[in-house]
């Protein structure tokens, strides 16, 4: 018996997530065909100028920007942005830094505060009772 392994592809929105791109910024052609595996390898492995440009950038997508500018996707949302952002507009509001942004930066500096604390305290109990965390 001979197994027959075939392609694996992903639709183009999948594969601009996997690159971390927006969908709509980049190429006809990558928008209107089906991505292989092996094509989603070359692509990250050997970026060409359309994907440098885009993640050097922009517009990228939004937990892009929402990394970049230290807080949630629900925070930008929060914060009234909706739509992709250029690398120029995320420096700029690193820059002009609004009150929704320090706010949302430092609900989100709360979040990784009390997850620290929930793994510590997970920790601690998994030692005491000698059984491995789950």
């Amino acid at each position: 018996m001979t197994s027959h392994q075939s392609t694996q592809t992903m639709k183009p929105a999948t594969a601009a997530k996997k690159l971390g791109v927006y969908l709509e910024a980049t190429p006809a052609e990558f928008r209107e065909g089906m991505v292989s595996r092996a094509e989603l390898n070359a692509l990250q492995s050997e970026p060409p100028q359309w994907l440098a440009e885009l993640r050097r950038n922009g517009p990228h997508p939004r937990p892009v920007v929402a990394a970049k500018l230290g807080v949630s996707i629900a925070g930008l949302a929060r914060g009234g942005v909706s739509e992709p952002l250029t690398t120029e507009q995320i420096d700029e509001l690193r820059k002009d830094l609004p009150e929704w942004l320090r706010q949302e930066r430092a609900t989100q500096a709360e979040v990784r505060k009390e997850a620290a604390r929930i793994r510590e305290r997970n920790a601690s109990r998994s030692e005491r009772t000698g059984r491995p965390r789950s």
